[in-house]
């Protein structure tokens, strides 16, 4: 069996994700982009304050809809939104309307991509990395609805954050080259929970910073074996392991909790697997 146990050259990895959502954070966070997909946006304060927080802002195609539509219902207000990308299909026109007009000197900007062998996430996740490189895309949205488009968003974290010179699939092509310059990290955030990937090696996933901040994370935990056959070793967990191996249709750490003295979760893993942890109700009304 392989051991997870990290040698002297084994990559650490550090994670800070309270940082991207609470209202004060401890130190201040890493420079990220939101990135907006076509899902219902589920309760739009917090979702605010992400918005307020980032660098860049953009909607993939319908995303657009989503905006414009939590717009409508609340005294929200998206107009800062910075690009539309997609082949455009799914926008609507009062939508689009309602983001170009121009307003206290700011319209967004509309790029139609119809490349027809990428997702309207990959090409606003692109966009991202070519305009503002090096920093995290937090997505918003993306894993309700439909089983197979929340699979697609999980594979997409393999897409953008796994390091390769070249991705192929079938006829589409993606350039991402590790030596183009730096790729941020990619976050899935709804109204339940953050989601992110962890390349092989250790990493420590702060989700506490200290004892009495400001608290985002509930206790609920999984770590999902996507890419095969792997194993990983936990501290931190009410179910800790070591040197365990998980893949489909055998084990999972699936339901696993965050023990409520633990302030880092510690992973290691001999291979890329999703990680994702729930959002406390809390945070979700804030």
């Amino acid at each position: 069996m392989a051991s997870t146990a990290a040698g002297a050259d084994a990559p650490v990895y550090e994670w800070f994700p309270a940082r991207l959502l609470q209202q004060k954070p401890h130190s201040t966070p890493k420079p990220y982009a939101v990135v907006v997909l076509n899902q219902p946006l589920m309760n739009p304060e917090p979702i605010q304050r992400v918005w307020q927080n980032s660098k860049f802002r953009v909607a993939a195609d319908g995303g657009a809809n989503q905006l414009h539509d939590v717009s409508l219902a609340s005294d929200l207000n998206f107009k800062d939104l910075d690009v539309i990308v997609g082949d455009l299909d799914s926008l609507l026109p009062p939508a689009r309307q309602y983001f170009e007009t121009e307003e206290a000197g700011h319209a967004t900007e509309v790029v139609h991509d119809s490349d027809q062998y990428s997702t309207d996430f990959t090409k606003a996740v692109k966009l991202v990395r070519d305009r503002v490189a090096g920093v995290d895309v937090v997505a918003l949205g993306g894993l309700g609805g439909r089983v197979d488009q929340g699979v697609s968003q999980l594979h997409h974290l393999y897409l953008f954050d796994e390091p390769r010179r070249e991705i192929f699939s079938g006829a589409y092509r993606m350039d991402w080259s590790d030596d183009k310059g730096p790729h941020g990290r990619t976050f899935l955030l709804t109204s339940d929970s953050l989601t992110f990937l962890l390349l092989p090696g250790h990493h420590r996933i702060h989700v506490r910073e200290k004892l009495g901040d400001e608290e985002v994370f509930a206790k609920h935990i999984g770590i999902l074996p996507m890419q095969g056959p792997s194993v990983i070793t936990t501290k931190g967990l009410e179910w800790d392991i070591t040197d365990w191996p998980t893949e489909f249709g055998g084990q999972m750490s699936t339901s696993n909790h965050v023990l409520p003295e633990t302030l880092v979760v510690e992973v290691q893993t001999n291979r890329a697997v999703v990680f994702t942890i729930a959002l406390k109700e809390g945070w979700q009304s804030k």
